[in-house]
C-alpha cells in the first residue's frame, strides 16, 4: 500500500545560522555566510574560506554538555538540528510506537575532525594516547543512533554515505520508508562537518574549491562565467517525515508533501559528471513520474548548482533536455551560491529551502551572478528573490561517483 508522505518539522544549522526563519531570511535576502575560515591555520593554502560556522557553537539545549563533548562536530549539528525539527513537529517522544520510527541520516565524510586529530596523537604520543571514543565519533551511522537514543526512536536506522547526495538520498529512503508502509515517522536529513585542514587540502588537490579568498562572499558563483570552483561549508538539515493518516490523527501541522524521489547513476567517471547529463536527467524524471504530474507542474527548481565548470553546465543541459519548452518559464536558482556545498548535508538542506519556497511562493536568488556563462542560459533568479505561485518544485543533488538524487516536493 502506497501512503502519502508529508513533511511536520525542519531544523537546521549552516553558515547562515541556526534555525529555518534565520537560514530562509538570509537566503531570501540574498545574504552570502561565506567567509575567511578561522578553524585552524590556513595561511599555506590555497584556499581560505569557508561556509563555516564560526564562534562558540551553541547546541540549543539539545544536547547535554558532557555528552556534547564526546561527539564530533558533525554528530553535534545533526542533534542539533534534529532537536528543532522535532520542536518544530510537535511531536511526542518516544513515540508511542517506537519500532515504528525510523532514522535516517546522510553524511558523506562522517567525524573527520577526529580523524585527523586522533592521527596527529597517534603519531606523537603513541597508540596508547587514542581517545578510546575515535571509532564511535567517526563512524557515519553514529549521527541517527544518537538520534534514536536520545529520542526513543526503535524503527529502521541507518547511516547513507553517498557523497554529495548523501542527505537528499537519505530524504528519500526514509520516504520510501513510510511511502511502502514499513514504518509511519522518520527523521532524516543530512551532516556534514568538513572545514577540516585534510579536507581542504585534498579538495584543493583536485583543484575543485574556489580560491577567491579576498571575497568570501563573491566566491560561491554558480553559472557565472567566472566561477572557480565551490566553496566548502558545514552544518545540517533534518526533517520529520510521517504518513499523512499519523500527521493527521495526532493534529499535527503539515508544512508540505513529499511525493517523488528519482535516484540514478551516471556509470562515467569518478569525479566528473557525464557530460550529457542523462543520469541527472533520468533521476528528475523519475520524481516528476512519481509525483503524478507534468513537467510543466513544475515551477521551481533549486539546483544542485556548484560553481564547478562541468556541473553546471551538466545540469543545466539536464534540466532543458527534461522540460522542454517549459525550461524557458522555469524558475532555478542555486542556493549554494550563499550557504557554500555542504557535502552531505547539502541535499536536505535544500530539499527544506525547497518546501519553503512551495509554502511563500518566494524563489530565492543565485547571488553573484554578474556575467552569465553562455553555455548556462536558464533563469537562474539573479542577485534577487522574487515572488511565483508555486505547487510543485524539485531539489537537484549530484556527487563524485555520479550518484544523482532529486526529491519532488508539494505544496500542502
Amino acid at each position: 500500500m502506497r501512503r502519502r508522505v508529508v513533511v511536520t518539522g525542519m531544523g537546521m544549522v549552516t553558515c547562515l545560522g541556526s534555525g529555518v526563519p534565520a537560514n530562509w531570511e538570509a537566503v531570501t535576502a540574498g545574504r552570502s555566510g561565506v567567509r575567511s575560515i578561522t578553524a585552524f591555520d590556513c595561511t599555506d593554502y590555497h584556499t581560505r574560506i569557508a561556509g563555516e560556522i564560526q564562534g562558540d557553537f551553541d547546541p540549543c539545549g539539545h544536547v547535554p554538555v558532557k555528552e556534547f563533548r564526546r561527539m564530533d562536530r558533525y554528530q553535534q549539528f545533526a542533534l542539533v538540528a534534529a532537536g528543532e525539527a522535532i520542536k518544530d513537529s510537535g511531536l511526542s517522544c518516544p513515540p508511542e510506537e517506537p519500532y515504528r520510527a525510523a532514522v535516517v541520516i546522510g553524511s558523506g565524510m562522517g567525524g573527520l575532525a577526529t580523524i585527523e586529530k586522533g592521527s596527529d596523537i597517534l603519531r606523537e604520543k603513541g597508540p596508547k594516547r587514542v581517545n578510546p571514543l575515535l571509532i564511535p565519533m567517526t563512524v557515519i551511522n553514529l549521527a541517527p543512533g544518537m538520534i534514536s537514543i536520545k529520542y526513543g526512536f526503535k524503527g529502521p536506522n541507518f547511516g547513507v554515505v553517498n557523497a554529495c547526495t548523501s542527505g537528499a538520498s537519505a530524504i528519500g529512503e526514509a520516504y520510501r520508508l513510510i511511502l511502502e508502509g514499513r514504518a509511519d515517522v522518520a527523521i532524516t536529513g543530512g551532516t556534514e562537518a568538513v572545514v577540516t585542514r585534510l579536507s581542504i587540502a585534498a579538495f584543493n588537490a583536485l583543484r575543485a574549491l574556489s580560491e577567491r579568498n579576498d571575497e568570501p562572499d563573491k566566491a560561491s558563483r554558480p553559472f557565472d562565467a567566472d566561477r572557480d570552483g565551490f566553496v566548502i561549508a558545514e552544518g545540517a538539515g533534518i526533517l520529520v517525515l510521517e504518513s499523512l493518516e499519523h500527521a493527521t490523527r495526532r493534529g499535527a501541522e503539515v508544512r508540505a508533501e513529499i511525493v517523488g524521489y528519482g535516484a540514478t547513476d551516471d556509470a562515467y567517471h569518478f569525479v566528473m559528471p557525464d557530460p550529457e547529463g542523462e543520469g541527472a536527467l533520468m533521476a528528475m524524471k523519475l520524481a516528476v513520474e512519481e509525483a503524478g504530474i507534468d513537467v510543466s507542474q513544475v515551477g521551481y527548481v533549486n539546483a544542485h548548482g556548484t560553481s564547478t565548470e562541468l556541473n553546471d553546465v551538466m545540469e543545466t543541459e539536464a534540466v532543458k533536455k527534461l522540460f522542454g519548452t517549459h525550461a524557458k518559464d522555469l524558475a532555478v536558482s542555486s542556493t549554494k551560491s550563499m550557504t557554500g556545498h555542504l557535502i552531505g548535508a547539502a541535499g536536505a538542506v535544500e530539499a527544506i529551502y525547497s518546501i519553503m519556497a512551495v509554502r511563500t511562493g518566494i524563489i530565492p536568488p543565485t547571488i553573484n551572478l554578474d556575467n552569465p556563462d553562455p553555455k548556462c542560459d536558464l533563469d537562474y533568479t539573479p542577485h534577487t528573490a522574487r515572488t511565483k505561485e508555486l505547487e510543485y518544485a524539485l531539489t537537484n543533488s549530484f556527487a563524485f561517483g555520479g550518484q544523482n538524487a532529486c526529491l519532488a516536493v508539494k505544496r500542502a
